[in-house]
């Protein structure tokens, strides 16, 4: 066995969210299946399994849904299902519950086509319920079948729903409540109640489903950066191809006003750049030959030509679509709980229902049985929590929705909520609070070699030491001797030895050269006038002694103050810093910016060892953060219980390892985050209080005879629609 792997399935005519639930449990009860999840508003299901063939396990799948629902259809995402590959399942320290949508079981996704079915049956069942009226009251027979036919017209579906899903065990969904209780209503006689109550049960399932669909499309136009194609320039030939066709070192044309279709380096033009829909940013940003443009970025002066450095399926927009897409799939617990929930108060309400259409006849004296059947078809009309179950995740992928619009992807709605319980965040310092551009700022020649030895040679010495190093530091050496005219020489190094947090070791024609912090100088013996300046010093020594030493200053980010601030007015009670750096400029930068706690000197596995401690100090139903660059910083993010990478754009290992995706350098996002978490959380509890204590009332009211059915479906059909419009209010709401 290769081990787990993940398949992505569209799921067409599943328009209940509560049968959603039910195929969803019979599919995790298959011994094939791992693990599986419907993403019910975006129509996907998501497998886990160790099946080594996805034909197999898809038609194993069809076979149970086809016990449990009629016409449910499952197919590859991708058109050839050869296509489909093992992804072993990431995890990373964190709990990824998953809940299920329940709803009631009624369309709220339908086509087109179904709309307007739907639309057709009404009206003409509507002209014939009041045609029932016109007729005159002495001609019962007719009064009777017009009413009957318009019964039919408009709930001839949900009668053929509730009778199939009887023969196949499943009885408690809404087509059998909204039957029994208007079949009810025909059998003690009140004809046009029977009728109305159908008629504004689909009246509402229909605004229901055009609200859905427009908080649907609402997010989608949120996101909507996928590219519609790419110009592929061949010789002097341009052509217009599918984005995915698209190979690595094709060169591709962007016109003004196009999308770039795919991630690559501009070779030929200027342009200004719209980067908004990935970033928040509204200003452009200015991009010229050598430089790389993101696939989502909008050219808006200049004609461009790039040379593709991914394919579509790995570039920047691919992979910000699938987070989103997928990022309702992980659910919160307020989803988990309603999940539980709904799949145990239905049959409750139920129960109650035929003890209060039985009991009272019997217990209380001049309580006909007409009148407490009437109470209970109230009870059952009453019963489904649809309002609850759409609404909640709804909500959250608004939420997640309206983080994407300000430059922020969260992974799920499960991190999304996390956020509300933050009590602590730990944030690197260099790319984060920092800009992380370093810059020379001084060469300071160790006096007693002064007579042998100049600035320029001792830069000359670092810069080729520092040349094989990725480090940002070792890099802005690197910069400030090439910006002196000169070049690296690689053919005069050998022997090249790097340790990890404390410097460079190197062979330079035959001269030992060491470069690095303190802690290098005294592993190696090395004695050194140890500094005491606002930066970040590298020690440079050759065949064991000390020769100087080189000052790289970075830059605290503009908005960074605010970031921490702002933090704090959003209950977050302690701002903890950790950084490799010394502790004088540890100390300094977290004093500029009122930080809580800074602690320095860190070697990467030390930041780690850090947060542990870090843990042990909260409280259980607490949240700590950790806020880092995603690239140094994986195995801080991936132990946090929220890890968020900040510049994530584009980067592979920010969006692996972290949950939260800051998509440009600005922590005051962070502060947004918070905002939108605490906005979506206020939203949803703004539904279940509504929600609930409305049907609690309707209910009370039904049970003692003070409710007809027509409040009985304002409580079904009817909050359930305001808690849709209320749950989309998120998307419109600014935060910066």
């Amino acid at each position: 066995m290769s081990g787990s792997k993940q398949i992505k399935l569209n799921i067409t005519g599943l328009d209940c969210a509560n049968c959603a639930a039910k195929v969803e449990r019979k599919i995790n009860e298959m011994k094939e299946v791992t693990e599986a999840t419907i993403d019910f508003l975006n129509k996907k299901l998501i497998l886990t399994s160790d099946e080594e063939s996805p034909h197999t396990l898809i038609t194993s799948v069809q076979k149970v849904i086809d016990s449990i629902e009629n016409g449910v259809t499952i197919s590859p995402v991708s058109q050839n299902i050869n296509n489909i590959h093992g992804n072993h399942i990431h995890t990373h320290g964190h709990s990824h519950e998953h809940a299920h949508d329940h709803s009631h079981s009624h369309s709220h996704d339908h086509g087109t086509d179904e709309l307007k079915k739907l639309i057709g049956k009404i009206i003409i069942g509507g002209i014939l319920f009041i045609g029932g009226f016109i007729i005159p009251e002495n001609s019962r027979l007719l009064r009777f079948l017009a009413f009957f036919a318009s019964y039919i017209v408009i709930g001839g579906d949900v009668l053929t729903s509730a009778f199939k899903n009887i023969l196949k065990g499943q009885i408690f969904d809404e087509n059998f409540l909204m039957s029994i209780a208007t079949i009810g209503a025909f059998a003690i006689g009140e004809y046009p109640e029977g009728v109305a109550v159908m008629l504004f049960y689909q009246l509402g399932e229909l605004f229901q489903s055009i609200a859905v669909n427009r908080s649907r499309n609402s997010i989608a136009d949120l996101m909507n950066i996928r590219p519609d194609y790419a110009n592929l320039k061949t010789g002097n030939d341009i052509e217009k191809v599918s984005p995915d066709t698209v190979k690595i070192r094709d060169l591709i044309v962007v016109k003004p006003g196009e999308k770039v279709p795919l991630d690559g380096e501009v070779v030929e033009g200027n342009s200004a750049f719209d980067t908004s829909a990935l970033t928040g940013e509204s200003l452009p940003r200015e991009i010229s030959p050598g430089e790389n443009v993101l696939s989502g970025f909008i050219n808006r002066t200049s004609l461009i030509t790039v040379k593709v450095t991914k394919l579509f399926s790995e570039s920047t927009v691919a992979k910000i679509l699938d987070l989103v897409e997928n990022a309702t799939a992980k659910k919160s617990r307020t989803e988990n709980f309603i999940t539980k929930f709904a799949r145990y108060y239905t049959p409750v309400v139920v129960i109650l229902a035929l003890l209060i259409a039985i009991l009272p006849p019997f217990i209380i004296p001049g309580v006909l049985f007409k009148d407490s059947l009437y109470r209970a078809l109230i009870f059952l009309v009453v019963s489904c929590p649809c309002a609850l179950v759409i609404s909640i995740p709804l909500g959250f992928f608004g939420g997640i929705g309206s983080a994407s619009r300000h430059g922020i992807l969260i992974k799920g709605a499960n991190y999304l909520e996390a956020l509300n319980n933050v009590d602590t965040v730990v944030m690197d310092k260099t790319g984060t609070l920092t800009k992380g551009v370093f810059k020379v700022t001084e060469i300071n020649v160790n006096n007693d070699v002064c007579d042998r030895i100049s600035e320029d040679e001792l830069l000359k010495l670092a810069a080729h030491a520092e040349s094989f190093s990725t480090h940002p530091i070792a890099q802005s050496i690197v910069r400030a001797y090439e910006e002196k005219g000169n070049a690296i020489d690689k053919g005069i190094l050998n022997n090249f030895e790097e340790k990890s947090g404390y410097g460079i070791k190197v062979n330079i024609n035959g001269q030992s050269v060491t470069a690095g912090n303190y802690r290098l100088m005294e592993l190696e013996n090395i004695k050194i006038d140890k500094r005491k300046d606002l930066g970040t010093v590298v020690y440079v020594a050759t065949d064991g002694n000390y020769i100087g030493s080189i000052l790289i200053a970075d830059e605290i980010k503009k908005d960074a103050e605010k970031a921490v601030s702002g933090m704090k007015e959003n209950g977050v009670k302690n701002i903890v810093m950790l950084t490799g750096d010394t502790k004088a400029i540890g100390e300094s930068t977290a004093s500029m910016l009122n930080i809580d706690k800074v602690y320095t000197e860190l070697l990467p596995d030390q930041k780690v060892d850090k947060l542990e401690e870090i843990f042990k100090e909260k409280s259980d139903d607490r949240k700590v953060i950790f806020v880092g660059d995603g690239i140094n910083d994986a195995p801080v993010l991936a132990r946090a219980d929220i890890g968020i990478a900040m510049g994530g754009l584009g980067s592979d290992a920010a969006i692996e390892a972290s949950d939260v995706v800051i998509m440009n350098d600005e922590p005051s996002k962070i502060v947004t985050a918070l905002k939108i978490a605490r906005s979506t959380k206020a939203i949803v509890w703004q539904n279940i209080f509504f929600a609930a204590s409305i049907k609690i009332i309707v209910l009370i009211l039904g049970a003692g005879g003070l409710a007809t059915m027509w409040e009985a479906v304002f409580a079904d059909v009817g909050v359930a629609l305001l808690a849709v419009l209320n749950a989309m209010r998120i998307i419109r709401k600014k935060f910066d």
